[in-house]
């Protein structure tokens, strides 16, 4: 059997991906989660939020650690899987990977050392500061990451003499079409699994009854950044997909299954997608819906995918799926938040087992759904790796042969897990560790049997801690 070396480059870039994608996107969101913090200690001087700074700052380490050995391997493969497409496009993709790591890496690594080394010798002022810098730093990176991986989707801003992109005009290049709605949307995605990973080691503490008043804290902030970020989210994707269907509309024709260009198209909930014959089997879905999100229009008109000849559509099936993967994590999101504001009265979000169980199991949630986007976005451009100019079979090696690319796909399968590994590892032996320290202990609040209720006048549970922090040497601050 002939190994497709083609085929091969795209699994192996495609796990590299994958397996990095995860790391980034949740240090970004709990990177500013970290300042956050270190801002309301700064403005408070109540311990509590010392005390969570300094264990998240330990889960950030480790997973930054992660995703700088994983990601580093990234860029190599441009020259060994793909030294075309890195020829091609050396003019635009230099220049960008290089900005990243000279404006944003170096910003992370360097002040990340005062995060890590510099409480106590430094001003509490310093510190939030150094805490800023690492938190805008992860924005830099994404920044250029993502205005990079935008242009390949809808490049601009070039011409193309002997082969190669020659940029001339870099505004254009770097705020391509797409850029502005996919940083935005992915800014959003890993504050929302910054949010939700929060959201479940709290829940986790909480189900076990340690350091219950930190947690419940942090699980509360957490929660009204998902009640906000989940919906909003929601409408940024509606926006996305309006910009998608403007420049690649053979990709939204995947997600949405449609293969003859229509009107009035359902909003298939299921179908099982027969690229051979270019129809679907066994659909199920709703009148009308597509047309009305994607066009606002009832009748709005939505292409199809046989209008690309066949060697230019994606696989559909891949596309259709990740994308109904998402949406529907996304809607479960939703329902999570709307729970946990309906659970506010009385503080049982922090009481109710139930509700912390799902929460706890929540937490894997935003890294599927990050990576069932990813898959969406990226297959969906198959076959080409700059859209409309450049394909995969275009870019890819000429020496490279499918057993070279075998054999480096399960080096690198080999290597990440031990780095996974590893990593669970390191995290697990501080989620078993917590917040607890020999010098300074939170105090413990016993949860109530029944969820308060029935009395004249109340407080909720955010402001009872407020005036117990004052008691202790805290400030009073409003409900967060």
């Amino acid at each position: 059997m002939e190994l497709d070396p083609v085929l091969l480059s795209r699994i192996q870039f495609a796990f590299v991906v994958s397996f990095h994608a995860i790391f980034p996107v949740f240090t970004i969101g709990l990177a500013s989660f970290i300042a956050f913090l270190e801002g309301l200690r700064l403005r408070t001087g109540n311990p509590l939020y010392e005390r969570l700074s300094k264990f998240w700052i330990e889960v950030f380490a480790v997973v930054f650690g992660m995703g700088v050995v994983s990601g580093i391997v990234m860029s190599f493969q441009f020259g060994t899987n793909w030294s075309n497409f890195a020829q091609a496009t050396a003019n635009f993709m230099g220049p960008m990977l290089s900005y990243e790591v000279l404006t944003a890496f170096f910003l992370e690594a360097a002040f990340l050392g005062v995060l890590l080394f510099g409480r106590g010798k430094v001003p509490p002022g310093v510190f939030f500061f150094a805490a800023l810098m690492v938190a805008v730093g992860t924005m830099i990176s994404t920044f250029w990451i993502l205005s990079a991986n935008s242009w390949m989707h809808t490049p601009g801003g070039f011409e193309i003499r002997d082969g190669t992109f020659h940029i001339v005009a870099w505004s254009e290049a770097i705020f391509n079409a797409s850029f502005p709605w996919r940083f935005l949307h992915m800014v959003m995605a890993s504050f929302l699994t910054g949010a939700l990973v929060v959201c479940a080691v709290s829940a986790w503490f909480l189900l076990r009854n340690r350091e219950v008043e930190a947690h419940r804290r942090a699980l509360s902030m957490s929660l009204w950044m998902l009640l906000f970020l989940a919906p909003a989210q929601a409408v940024v994707g509606d926006f996305h997909g309006l910009n998608t269907l403007e420049h690649q509309p053979v990709k939204v024709a995947a997600m949405e299954g449609n293969w003859e260009r229509a009107g009035g198209v359902p909003l298939l909930l299921f179908a099982l997608p027969d690229q051979a014959n270019q129809t679907n089997r066994f659909e199920v879905g709703i009148p009308y819906l597509a047309s009305l999100i994607l066009t606002h229009e009832l009748g709005g008109e939505v292409p199809g995918i046989n209008e690309t000849a066949v060697e230019e559509q994606p696989p559909v099936a891949i596309v259709f799926w990740s994308f109904r993967v998402m949406v529907a994590i996304g809607l479960l999101m939703i329902a999570f938040a709307i729970t946990g504001l309906i659970l506010r009265r009385g503080g049982q979000y922090w009481q109710k087992p139930w509700f912390l169980k799902g929460l706890t199991y929540m937490g894997i949630t935003p890294f599927i759904a990050v990576l069932a986007g990813w898959i969406t976005t990226e297959v969906g451009r198959s076959p080409w790796l700059v859209f409309g100019e450049m394909t995969q079979a275009q870019g890819v090696t000429p020496s490279l042969t499918g057993g070279m690319a075998l054999f480096t796909l399960i080096g690198y399968v080999v290597v990440y897990a031990m780095v996974f590994t590893a990593g669970i590892y390191y995290l697990t032996r501080i989620f078993k560790a917590g917040l607890e320290t020999e010098h300074t202990a939170i105090p413990q609040v016993e949860r109530p049997k029944r969820p308060l209720s029935g009395s004249h006048v109340s407080f909720d549970d955010d402001q009872e801690s407020d005036f117990r922090g004052s008691e202790q040497g805290g400030t009073p601050h409003g409900t967060l």
